[in-house]
């Protein structure tokens, strides 16, 4: 059996860094244009070439993201930038419309094309369609099941791989195409704008009661009617790589370096469990599930893999995550007087008892015994975002480790997991 590419998100620089580090195999990126997440942060072209050039050293690879479904007005910038990505050198570039298909041809011969989810591609002939114009790889339509993908990966010519999402955010629409974002606030989603309108609360009003609103309730337990469940695929790898997927994708442009870093190294951890013995799997699969826990999420399912989702993939009562741990930022290297130098993303205090995330797998609780500022004036919290700390641990973490602290009153909901 092959082992499958683990594929993670960044939103930018310093996310990529930690998804190589905690064990991906490619991270797929966003430029300042043409992908379909323009709200993240997203890589400007020095950035893309430092991010390329950090993976490469590591032996990784990063894919870049211009799958929009372009209009007429988009096409002339398209040929400009991939004239800019040609030098820039990713290992790939991700398209789903047609017509910026045979652009990249013509400006990037050199660069592979993988085609993104959003074309819709949910049988063999598609992909042996794509095939045949030169794409090296397809990007399965979230709606096929298994089987599916089992059969379309034996009619797949030599060469040809097959790319699944095996963790991350589900979509109400198919394969993504929704026309709901740009109906209610004319932001087109196909052009990287959507404004998630799924998970709004609605409500119904009667024609001849205007300013009359009754809720939307399905079997009493609220109104967010499109709101889907995360797909999470971590007890289910070897069904995932007896289909013979080659590239197991984790959704999340949109995430922070915590997310990223943690659904990363359980992924990694069990794909290298499982090729090692998948005995050695199972014994570790309650850990698996643990750490995915951890990270925010919205409730999980397995989306379309086992046959169509019912209402239970679904989630009725509000539009929120779950948030088990917060990202309170990565250890940078030590100062003079051998304190932790980090830039905080969120609050912590003297004496709070925290989680150092390491790559290899390891959780180790510290005390916060001491904090200052870069002027070295010490203080008791660190309250401000983005403030540059110096901290002095009762066990110190190494320089890259994720500190993170555990959000009181949550727990992971594995019903449809």
């Amino acid at each position: 059996m092959k082992k499958p590419e683990l594929l993670a998100p960044a939103s930018g620089l310093d996310v990529l860094k930690e998804a190589v580090r905690y064990g991906a195999d490619a991270v797929y990126i966003g430029g300042e244009a043409f992908g379909l997440r323009a709200n993240a942060k997203n890589f400007t072209n020095e950035e893309m070439r430092e991010g390329i050039s950090f993976a490469h050293e590591y032996g990784r690879k990063v894919y870049v993201t211009a799958n929009i479904y372009a209009h007429n007005e988009d096409l002339p910038g398209v040929r400009t930038y991939f004239r800019e990505l040609r030098e820039i050198r990713p290992d790939a570039v991700l398209i789903s419309d047609p017509g910026v298909f045979m652009i990249a041809k013509e400006e990037m011969p050199e660069i592979d094309i993988h085609i993104s989810t959003q074309s819709n591609n949910t049988n063999y002939g598609t992909f042996l369609f794509w095939h045949s114009l030169g794409a090296k790889r397809v990007v399965a339509g979230r709606e096929l099941s298994l089987s599916e993908l089992s059969e379309i990966k034996k009619r797949l010519p030599d060469g040809m791989e097959l790319e699944a999402f095996v963790h991350g955010a589900m979509c109400i629409s198919y394969s993504g195409r929704c026309l709901l974002s740009n109906y209610l606030t004319g932001r087109d989603a196909n052009r990287g704008e959507c404004t998630h309108p799924c998970r709004w609360n609605y409500y119904v009003t009667e024609e001849t009661r205007p300013g009359e609103y009754m809720p939307v309730f399905e079997n009493e337990r609220g109104t967010f009617i499109f709101n889907s469940k995360d797909l999470c695929m971590i007890g289910h790898l070897p069904e995932m790589l007896e289909a013979g997927i080659d590239s197991l994708k984790i959704e999340g442009r949109m995430k922070t370096a915590l997310y990223v870093a943690a659904v990363t190294r359980t992924y990694r951890r069990a794909i290298d469990d499982f090729m090692k013995d998948p005995e050695l799997y199972r014994r570790n699969l309650e850990w698996y599930k643990e750490e995915i826990g951890k990270c925010t999420y919205r409730e999980f399912t397995t989306g379309f893999f086992f046959g169509k989702p019912g209402s239970d993939a679904q989630i009725y009562g509000n539009s929120t995550y779950v948030k088990n741990y917060t990202y309170l930022g990565t250890a940078g290297p030590c100062d003079e007087n051998g304190r932790v130098v980090l830039e905080q993303k969120n609050k912590f205090s003297v004496g709070d008892l925290i989680e150092i995330m390491k790559p290899d797998g390891r959780n180790l609780t510290t005390e916060v015994l001491a904090i200052s500022d870069r002027d070295g004036k010490p203080q008791e919290s660190a309250p401000h975002a983005r403030q540059e700390l110096h901290v002095l641990f009762s066990v110190m973490p190494e320089e890259y480790d994720i500190l993170r602290v555990r959000t009181p009153d949550n727990e992971t909901d594995w019903s449809n997991g």
